[in-house]
């Protein structure tokens, strides 16, 4: 096929391996498309004619390794495959880069609609809104319910001093993408620091939990929780602060960042937080910290790719503008930290047999 496949994925040495791991496995020859809107590690759609597959590699040029480890994220995946959260069956992990030139893994595909804008989403209607939206929080609930030990994922993170490191990771990061000045970024971190609220009991983590990472079919039920790169054993409240993010009206009318906040029916921010601590039980007075958290990481994750861009190692459209959004970000972390609202009413103190 030479040239006729996307950049990170030869269908003839990935059939190789697959006739040869699992020889039953395909039917015809192997068409691949690379599918837009990942903007860090990247997905293919694969197929046989008969059947069909996703392929999740690192990018063609990475930054931190730990940012794109296949292995977490296949053996999470696959760990949470038998709970009441919604993943793809897993097929084959492959850590030999002479195959694709990275590790990569095999999933099954899986139906459903990942809902990037709000004008996708305006097409269901604002009742049909609210009722996926509210659904995203109970399936973020659930994945949080799931006890770490019991799925095999009790040594999956470290959660002492999870937030704090966090905050360190991500500065590294800054640090290993950081090519311009990025004027009020050190005082966000700084000021985070300073404010580090106490982590309920540790909880299996997404990382990047939004409704532009899961699919919806079409009688609007949540058919699988996607891209787990960022996953880990932490804080339950930092997938929480994203998807209070994510849920913030950018007013950017050109952005490349998935958010659907705009659609009639859509939640508000608050509401999506009331679900969350009724449905889970968890004190959730410290979301204002979490949410600035939110800013700041995507703040970081959209700098590290612009970084790529600008040396030529992204692949896809719509990177172009994604350096002009970091200093939005950054804003918005720092608005957030110096006026987030008290808490609508005083909740129960935290319960640690609740987490």
């Amino acid at each position: 096929m030479g040239a006729d496949h996307p950049p990170g994925l030869d269908p003839l040495r990935l059939r190789e391996l697959l006739d040869r791991e699992r020889p039953e496995l395909l039917g015809g020859p192997l068409t691949v498309r690379l599918i837009e809107g990942g903007r860090s590690n990247l997905t293919y759609d694969v197929g046989d004619g008969h059947s069909r597959w996703v392929v999740r590699r690192p990018p063609l040029g990475h930054v931190l390794a730990t940012a794109h480890d296949m292995r977490r994220e296949h053996r999470v995946i696959s760990a949470l495959r038998p709970t009441p959260v919604p993943v793809p069956r897993t097929v084959l992990l492959c850590e030999d880069e002479t195959v694709l030139g990275a590790p990569f893994y095999v999933m099954e595909h899986m139906p459903g609609t990942p809902y990037r804008t709000a004008g996708q989403l305006a097409r269901l209607g604002p009742a049909r809104t609210r009722a996926v939206l509210l659904g995203l929080v109970d399936t973020l609930v659930d994945l949080h319910a799931v006890d770490p030990q019991a799925v095999g994922l009790g040594d999956f993170g470290r959660p002492e001093g999870f937030l704090d490191r966090q905050l360190r990771r991500w500065g590294k990061q800054l640090a290993a993408s950081r090519s311009r000045d990025l004027p009020g970024v050190d005082e966000l971190q700084a000021a985070l620091a300073r404010a580090l609220p106490h982590s309920p009991a540790p909880a299996v983590v997404h990382g990047d939990y939004r409704l532009d990472n899961v699919l919806i079919d079409e009688d609007d039920t949540l058919t699988a929780v996607l891209d787990w790169e960022m996953s880990t054993l932490g804080d339950p409240l930092t997938d929480l602060g994203l998807l209070v993010m994510y849920s913030t009206p950018l007013g950017l009318p050109h952005s490349p960042i998935s958010t659907t906040a705009a659609a009639p029916g859509h939640p508000d921010p608050a509401e999506l937080v009331e679900r969350y601590a009724e449905r889970s039980g968890r004190d959730v007075s410290a979301v204002g910290w979490y949410t600035a958290f939110a800013w700041f990481k995507l703040a970081v994750i959209l700098e590290g790719i612009h970084y790529r861009y600008t040396l030529g190692q992204t692949v896809g459209a719509g990177f172009d503008h994604i350096g002009s959004l970091v200093p939005v970000f950054i804003e918005h972390g720092l608005t957030t930290l110096r006026g987030r609202p008290a808490p609508a009413a005083p909740r129960t103190p935290r319960d640690p047999q609740k987490g």
